[in-house]
């Protein structure tokens, strides 16, 4: 559960695509806009920040590389990230790199950031062959925030839990992306897991 401050407290969401909410949606919100909604507004914390800083088509490695720019100057109070899903692109061979890169972008902030760390969601079954690797990736997320501390959302799990061995197509708009109902349930997983949820109706 995330602490929630007195004061103003700076949210960063750092990953790819789906995180960055792009064209999937089709002018809907994406699941961090969800989140700033519920934190900004129906939380009542209006001086809170939330900065969303995913990238399309980035892995860990990138993110990394990237600290600075994307998590390190905003000093987040609270801190997601959101990897995988392009990573398993480079099969189990790497799992290695992947752990490296997202503990290194864990142990990068300082001791007050609450780290939360998110498995990617079910792919369709279309996709299933190319991302063969995905599960081992969603592991290692639960792996390392078992190591690390870090908070723990767990969305293959979630899915799973909802579909089963079915296409969740009804909550993708492609094989990979989810459309504007999965970021909504990404969105209320989330903030349930964090202890902030679940959206008021909107």
């Amino acid at each position: 559960m995330i602490r929630l401050a007195d004061g103003p407290m700076t949210w960063v969401a750092a990953g790819d695509s789906i995180t960055q909410g792009v064209l999937h949606t089709h002018g809907a919100r994406g699941w961090v806009e969800h989140l700033h909604e519920r934190v900004r507004w129906q939380l009542g914390r209006l001086t809170d920040t939330v900065v969303n800083s995913g990238v399309s088509a980035w892995g860990a490695v990138d993110v990394l590389a990237a600290h600075e720019r994307l998590i390190g100057r905003f000093e987040p109070d609270v801190l997601s990230v959101s990897l995988g899903t392009n990573d398993c692109l480079a099969g189990e061979e790497g799992l290695p790199e992947f752990h490296d890169a997202m503990r290194r972008i864990v142990t990068a902030v300082g001791p007050r950031t609450q780290v939360v760390l998110q498995t990617p969601a079910l792919v369709g079954v279309s996709g299933r062959e190319r991302r063969a690797a995905l599960p081992a990736y969603c592991q290692a997320v639960r792996d390392i925030a078992k190591d690390t501390g870090s908070l723990l959302v767990d969305h293959e799990a979630h899915w799973r839990e909802h579909h089963g061995e079915t296409d969740p197509i009804q909550w993708l708009d492609d094989p990979v992306h989810p459309n504007a109902v999965g970021h909504l349930r990404l969105a209320n997983h989330t903030l349930d897991a964090l202890g902030l949820g679940p959206l008021d109706p909107l």
